[in-house]
């Protein structure tokens, strides 16, 4: 029986935040958390980025903006969301182009989360940290960003208006509590 080699390249392809999740931090939540078995541990299963123009109702070039920015952020081509009924105060008809979507999974999502741990969040003024109450009961994560010139790959001197953005982490934990461990063991910066 030959043993499977692994290659320089196929290491150094594994995302630095799915490596320390697989070599300590899988271990120790194991071990904090007094789970039995080793697939019981909670995982991140994918990362949803949403962002809502409401404008694009008049102006319909600010959703290409948007869809532009999400791409360079995520590096994954976003799905153009419309709208599912119509409201007629604010002059939107059903199935209105009105915001953009990403779903991250995999080698993708571990990089973003990496970048919006590592780099983005520490970039806001006067951060002191992210809120842990953001948790919807059963252990997923949503946070809300204000501005997406927070991240390094958007260039300030091309947008034409701050825009926000909704990320919401899904996880495999049942409850908040095994949610908000996950998110701490893998660096959320978390308010004391």
């Amino acid at each position: 029986m030959s043993e499977k080699k692994v290659t320089a390249s196929q290491e150094a392809s594994v995302p630095r935040l799915k490596k320390a999740f697989d070599e300590r931090i899988a271990a120790q939540l194991q071990k904090d958390l007094g789970l039995s078995n080793p697939l019981q541990v909670p995982r991140v299963e994918k990362i949803v980025l949403n962002m809502g123009m409401g404008e694009a109702i008049q102006n319909a070039k600010v959703l290409d903006a948007a869809v532009n920015e999400l791409s360079a952020i995520t590096g994954q081509k976003p799905v153009v969301t419309k709208s599912k009924k119509a409201i007629a105060n604010f002059k939107l008809r059903e199935n209105m182009p009105i915001g953009a979507m990403v779903t991250l999974r995999g080698r993708r999502m571990y990089e973003f989360l990496d970048r919006l741990l590592a780099v983005a969040l520490p970039r806001v003024r006067d951060f002191k940290g992210v809120s842990d109450r953001c948790f919807d009961g059963r252990g997923n994560y949503s946070l809300g960003i204000t501005e997406q010139i927070i991240f390094p790959e958007i260039d300030i001197d091309k947008i034409d208006k701050v825009k926000g953005m909704t990320i919401s982490i899904v996880t495999t934990a049942r409850t908040d509590s095994e949610g908000k461990a996950l998110l701490r063991a893998l660096g959320m910066p978390f308010r004391n």
